[in-house]
This record gives C-alpha cells, sequence and structure tokens, in this order.
C-alpha cells in the first residue's frame, strides 16, 4: 500500500515537472536530459535504433534517451523532476 501510494506521489510531482518545464528556457543541453529522462519514464529502455549520421538532432535525441538505459520507470521520473526543481 505504502509503495503504491509512493508511486503515485511520484507520478503527480512528474506530472507537475513535465508543465513545470515549459516555462524553462533551457540551452541545448537541457533540453536533451530532459527529453532523455522523459523517454525513458514513459517509454523505458529505448527500442528504436539510432538514426544515421546525417540527422544529429535524431541522433542528439537517441543518445540522451541511451544514456538513461536501465534506469526503472520511478527512477526516471525521480531524475526528472529533480533536475526540473533544480532550474
Amino acid at each position: 500500500m505504502k509503495n503504491l501510494y509512493l508511486k503515485y506521489k511520484m507520478e503527480e510531482a512528474f506530472n507537475r515537472a513535465k508543465e513545470d518545464v515549459k516555462n524553462k528556457n533551457l540551452d541545448t543541453k537541457g533540453l536533451l536530459s530532459v527529453y532523455g529522462l522523459y523517454k525513458q519514464a514513459t517509454v523505458g529502455d529505448i527500442n528504436i535504433s539510432c538514426p544515421s549520421i546525417f540527422d544529429p538532432k535524431g541522433r542528439a535525441k537517441w543518445n540522451a534517451w541511451e544514456s538513461c538505459k536501465g534506469m526503472t520507470r520511478v527512477e526516471a521520473m525521480s531524475a526528472y523532476v529533480e533536475f526540473v526543481n533544480k532550474l
């Protein structure tokens, strides 16, 4: 029961952070960090192949998501919330 409550609270904080990040001015590195953590929290481990070298934007996003590989959903949500709160 306690784990379910903690998971609910984390999802609540994650949803708040998703809204808060929209009002932040992030540089490219910050945007990629947020993207990677978001994808890990919502989808899980990366499930697509790496884009071509001729798609630098897609490749950067892929690398950001790939760098979060292995994190659990709750760990990724927690890291996302912590990152946004530090901004």
